[in-house]
């Protein structure tokens, strides 16, 4: 049959075998299994040991406060009623308004209580509650421990440090209080602590409780920065507060107290200017009061002394206009004042108009000046809003500025416009009052005298009546005023935020399986070796013929001592594949060689000729490896002569022929060792040798030095029929195969022949079975087709093993 040159064949490019990936790495699933165990159990372990934290929400409805008059001076958003939460926002997380809202909750002492597991904080649900004295000197911020001993007494501790705790920081407790035993209700006071302890639960005699005090200042901080304020809906004015902690309750007791503490604040603000109001009514009152009994005791007197009972008709028209008129000069000297005080306060107050008192309040109707006020008191408020949170610089606080010097311009422009109509009516009334005062002159001086004091006594009665009334409007509105903030949803539940349980566990599972795969994909690529039989395939130009299976046997004369092993069945099938090469010849020449040692060149070497001999065919194995011989010592047989002897001519060809105990199979040791080997093995002595064994055997079979190693082993291969390169699994080397791969693509040796030996794990890759070359097949020691054909030795299962041969 006509040799078929396999180079002339290029395989085309072949897909992504997807079964075959999932198969090679699918083998691993014990590693993936484990490391995922591992994972989710260290998980389950976290969870249990760390403090879960919960969110607590709740919603609060900003109301509109801009008046039409601040939309008209900023003309920012003349036309529009889009309501601006920035302000808000800043309040609700600023110290002041965390400060009040504190007020109302027990949070400067927390309560802990240790467990097994975990430390949990109580709240509310401790045993004792701590009153403290935050006006003495207190050590805050450390834990102590509180004994209960009986209901009437405790006893104060220092917490005993952990493995953990590196920095104790026993020596900032108070020493006063340690180890001392007091009395419930009792006042605890030393130099650095003042508190009270009361006993809330009685049945809890004997428990250990943690404490801790905390600055207000610091708790104030801390609920500050730890508040989250979002806008529920875009274009809405609904706020939603929320606060992660460790406690419910605890959480929710300070959401509403906030939103609560809010409410009150806006209400604050809006009584600030009727109590300022309230607060001029009862001065004037107080100076009126003393004038108009001053007024009214002058007038009895008047009467008493000059006996008067009543007045003439005209007396009593000239005195009523009169008093009308200067009725109307009071109410304006009252305007006149009350214009020049909004003057000069304008004039000298800088940015804080919280006092200024409006018009309408005085009884001034002037819708116009009332407008201007209530828009400049009302942006001066949110002025010190703004800085209770942020500064002088701030862009909000700067756009406040800019509106109200607008609102004050226009207020200023009106004002004096107001002082001098009001000072040319004063004239007109003067010069009227001065006309019934000449009238006067004709009456009798008695006459005069009593209508001078009752019209005193009138004006300042009616005066003191006004403000009684205004007094009164005055505090209804404030008594009816409500905030413009509603609270929508109170706190009532929280949500668990961390640890996320769910996702913990689904990421414990993915990193459990993807990391041993990543380690064992990266390991896959890394690894220099050939490791299956595509890789084989891909980094050796020549063609494959059979496949050896991975030999557990200590003795290497697999095929003579266990002819019913698969790897003597893989000889086998290397022998179907060897017997159409060169099939025309009387006697075939087989040349074995590898890359580098250790490759198993030697054992297939010697049990392809076992196989050969067991098939009839009359072989013989040559040893020409003549720098390691090792053929000699698989059948136990000493190198005194062989191979070298014959070629230095001091030996015929049947004298280093050795017998086996085998039937037809034969060998020739390599000899001593001799100094210059790749000289004798390229002398005509081996050629000599070769003709002899041509002559007398089928088969003969040459184990050579490696072809990476020597030079000599290139010159021998193109002598043979048959060169076969031994590859082995998870042991050669990629880069080992340049040098034959070169070799036979430039075509300096021929009949060159892949044999891949010490195959483990063939059932990942081939379902039991591998295809060599001329479709023979080696099925594995548990394929249902052979049953217990091929008998292995049962050995323990080892993971550890079985990681290191996968």
């Amino acid at each position: 049959m006509e040799d078929f040159d396999y180079r002339d064949q290029k395989e085309g490019q072949k897909p992504v075998d997807l079964g075959y990936l999932l198969r090679k790495y699918l083998r691993f699933w014990p590693l993936y299994l484990l490391t995922a165990v591992v994972f989710l159990t260290a998980v389950f372990f976290y969870h249990r040991y760390t403090v879960d934290r919960f969110e607590v929400s709740g919603t609060v409805l900003v109301g509109n406060k801009s008046t039409v008059e601040s939309r008209i001076f900023d003309r920012s958003n003349i036309f529009t009623g889009e309501l601006t939460l920035d302000n808000d926002v800043l309040l609700l997380t600023s110290k002041i308004l965390a400060k009040e809202a504190l007020k109302k909750l027990h949070f400067d002492v927390e309560y802990y209580a240790k467990t097994k597991i975990k430390t949990v904080e109580l709240y509310d649900r401790s045993p004792i509650r701590i009153e403290v004295d935050w006006d003495h000197l207190q050590v805050a911020g450390m834990e102590m421990e509180l004994h209960i001993l009986s209901p009437e007494t405790f006893m104060v501790k220092d917490i005993e440090p952990g493995f953990w705790d590196l920095n104790s920081a026993v020596a900032n407790v108070d020493t006063g209080i340690k180890d001392r035993v007091f009395r419930f209700g009792e006042e605890v006071k030393t130099s650095r602590s003042k508190f009270t302890v009361f006993l809330v639960n009685p049945n809890q005699v004997g428990e250990v409780i943690i404490f801790k005090l905390i600055q207000p200042a610091t708790l104030e901080s801390r609920m500050a920065s730890a508040l989250k304020v979002s806008m529920v809906k875009s274009m809405g004015s609904a706020l939603e507060l929320s606060l992660v902690t460790t406690v419910v309750e605890k959480g929710r007791d300070y959401i509403n107290a906030l939103m609560e503490a809010f409410i009150e604040y806006d209400l604050q603000e809006k009584n600030r200017n009727a109590e300022n109001t309230l607060k001029f009514i009862n001065q004037q009152l107080a100076y009126l009061e003393d004038s108009l009994k001053k007024a009214q005791l002058e007038l009895q007197k008047f009467k008493v002394e000059n006996k008067l009972v009543n007045v003439s008709a005209e007396f009593s028209n000239i005195l009523e206009k009169m008093n009308r008129l200067e009725e109307e000069g009071k109410d304006l000297d009252f305007q006149l004042s009350y214009y020049e005080s909004i003057e000069r306060y304008i004039a000298g107050k800088g940015r804080d108009f919280s006092q200024v008192i409006a018009p309408s309040v005085v009884g001034i109707p002037d819708p116009l000046l009332n407008g201007l006020i209530q828009t400049l008191v009302h942006l001066s408020q949110d002025r010190r809003k703004l800085l209770a949170v942020v500064n002088d610089n701030h862009p909000e606080v700067v756009k406040n500025d800019m509106q109200m010097q607008k609102v004050q311009d226009a207020l200023q422009e009106n004002i004096v416009n107001l002082i001098a109509n009001t000072k040319g009516k004063k004239e007109v009334i003067q010069k009227e009052i001065q006309q019934l005062q000449r009238q006067f002159v004709g009456m009798p001086e008695s006459e005069s005298q009593f209508s001078s004091i009752s019209r005193e006594f009138n004006l300042r009665e009616n005066l003191y009546t006004y403000l009684l009334e205004k007094r009164a409007e005055v505090g209804i509105a404030k008594a009816s005023n409500v905030s413009d903030n509603t609270i929508l949803d109170y706190a009532k539940i929280g949500s668990l935020v961390y640890p996320n349980k769910r996702n913990n566990y689904l990421i414990a599972l993915l990193l459990g399986i993807f990391l041993p795969l990543g380690f064992v994909m990266a390991s896959d690529l890394l690894d220099p070796r050939i490791k299956d039989q595509r890789d084989f395939k891909n980094h050796f130009e020549a063609p494959l013929l059979g496949i050896i299976g991975f030999s557990d046997y200590k003795n290497n004369l697999v095929v003579l001592d266990h002819p019913r092993s698969p790897v003597a069945e893989s000889f086998r099938s290397l022998r179907s594949a060897i017997s159409f090469i060169a099939s025309g010849k009387k006697s075939k020449k087989i040349l074995v060689t590898s890359s580098v040692s250790g490759e198993g060149k030697t054992f297939c070497a010697l049990n392809l000729a076992s196989v050969m001999a067991l098939a009839g065919k009359k072989t013989i194995v040559v040893g020409a490896d003549l720098r390691r011989p090792r053929l000699s010592d698989y059948f136990n047989h000493k190198d005194v002569i062989g191979l070298s002897t014959f070629l230095i001519k001091k030996a015929k060809a049947e004298d280093i022929i050795q017998k086996t105990p085998q039937e037809n199979l034969f060998f020739i040791p390599a000899g001593p060792v001799p100094p210059n080997p790749a000289e004798l093995l390229l002398s005509d002595g081996l050629k000599d040798l070769i003709s002899y064994l041509e002559e007398n055997y089928d088969m003969i079979i040459f184990d050579t030095a490696p072809l990476g190693l020597v030079s000599e082993t290139t010159d021998l291969m193109r002598s043979f029929d048959l060169n076969i390169y031994v590859v082995r699994q998870y042991y050669s080397r990629k880069e080992h195969l340049v040098m034959i791969n070169d070799l036979y693509k430039n075509q300096q040796v021929g009949n060159v022949y892949g044999v891949f030996n010490g195959m483990k794990g063939v059932g990942y890759y081939a379902k039991g079975f591998t295809y060599g070359y001329g479709n023979a097949y080696i099925f594995a020691d548990r394929n249902k087709y052979l049953g217990e054909y091929y008998q292995m030795e049962k050995k323990k299962f080892s993971f550890f093993k079985w990681f290191r041969k996968n």
